[in-house]
């Protein structure tokens, strides 16, 4: 007689709250805004059960700063919202991310600008991921196209944060956080959870962003014997503002290469039928599983299309958008926006073939069809 299975049917939202708590969150902070309002909803129920912490905040902005409070004390802290709220938190993210502070934002997507359509679609969002914050920085931002994904992108979520001391974005859509399919716990017990690095030196002598061969600093929590600045000015290696231009440069240099060098690391897609394909599909989210649909259908009729999905957004798999490029006829980019990654990819294959966009911004999701007729056009 077998055990029974521990299996779950979950929305997108649920499976993205329990992976975060089973990464080790503690603490989160947020404002109510659809369609992500589950995620506060599932963590307002469980941090109370496991000693955590869950705080709503007066407004976005005032979400974001707490969530920086709390991993400044060594916690692991989460925030989610949607479009308008995303846009209200960006000046804090580039706080966390001058100050390398390690924490998530969820971003379930949503119709847009402004209060655009709250409870419809979009995928708007991906550029603002980028460069919503001013400034150079660094980013990492994750993409899930199911609930399991849901489930374990957020926790890698925050073992990249806590392993490169960056706030990193889960970037979601309406489609993927209100998706229901069954999640078994059985396959994801075993996820491996990373802690950020601590001092391996006295407070006496400790230096909290001179950062060792990995550029990555050691911060130690408030409250554990080492005392430092914090600032959203630039700062050099103690933490005290300067306007020194080696200084400067050096501390933006290492604070962006801290990702680009392990990229190796960061990357991650999912590729179908690329070696033999004349056409690929290149979707992400919610789009992606028109794309996948739209794929078996045309190869069950004789086509040869290929699937690849970046999981990983940004940074963006460049190069292996290029290799592909330089085997096929056309790159198809369905996306519920006018073309955000679309551009993108341009970008990366550099000319080598053609890249054609499907782009929906009505609030309703790319259908496998519209894939189907795109592929059909191409010449």
């Amino acid at each position: 007689m077998t055990g029974k299975k521990n299996i779950r049917l979950l929305q997108g939202n649920e499976a993205c709250a329990l992976g975060a708590l089973k990464a080790g969150v503690r603490f989160f902070a947020g404002y109510p805004i659809t369609p992500s309002t589950e995620i506060a909803e599932v963590m307002a129920k469980e941090l109370p059960k496991v000693g955590g912490k869950f705080i709503q905040m007066e407004d976005e902005i005032a979400g974001m700063a707490a969530v920086i409070g709390a991993s400044l004390t060594g916690k692991k802290a989460l925030t989610a919202t949607s479009g308008p709220g995303f846009s209200l938190k960006q000046e804090n993210l580039g706080y966390a991310c001058i100050a390398e502070i390690p924490c998530v934002v969820v971003n379930v997507q949503r119709g847009g600008p402004s209060t655009g359509l709250p409870t419809s679609p979009a995928q708007g969002d991906v550029m603002q991921a980028r460069w919503g914050t001013h400034g150079d920085h660094p980013v990492i931002a994750l993409c899930p196209a199911s609930i399991k994904e849901c489930y374990t992108l957020a926790v890698r979520a925050f073992n990249l944060a806590e392993k490169y001391m960056t706030p990193v974005i889960l970037l979601m859509d309406e489609v993927i956080g209100h998706l229901r399919e069954p999640l078994n716990f059985d396959e994801v017990a075993e996820l491996d959870i990373l802690e950020r690095k601590k001092p391996e030196v006295s407070p006496e002598a400790y230096i909290p962003f001179g950062a060792g061969e990995d550029g990555v600093p050691a911060l130690a929590p408030f409250g554990t014997g080492y005392r430092y600045h914090v600032t959203g000015l630039t700062h050099d290696e103690s933490g005290f503002s300067t306007m020194a231009p080696q200084a400067v440069a050096r501390m933006n240099q290492r604070n962006s290469t801290k990702i680009q060098n392990h990229l190796a690391d960061i990357l991650a897609w999912e590729s179908q039928d690329i070696e033999d394909a004349e056409i690929v599909i290149i979707a992400y989210g919610g789009s992606a599983r028109s794309a996948k649909e739209a794929m078996d259908r045309l190869n069950a009729l004789g086509h040869k299309i290929g699937f690849f999905r970046p999981i990983t957004i940004w940074p963006f798999p460049e190069k292996e958008i290029k290799k592909i490029a330089g085997k096929v006829k056309a790159l198809i980019v369905p996306e519920m926006n006018m073309g955000q990654l679309k551009l993108e990819i341009e970008r990366a294959a550099g000319g080598l073939t053609k890249v054609i966009g499907v782009n929906k911004i009505d609030g309703e999701l790319i259908t496998p069809q519209e894939i189907i007729d795109a592929v059909k056009g191409v010449q």
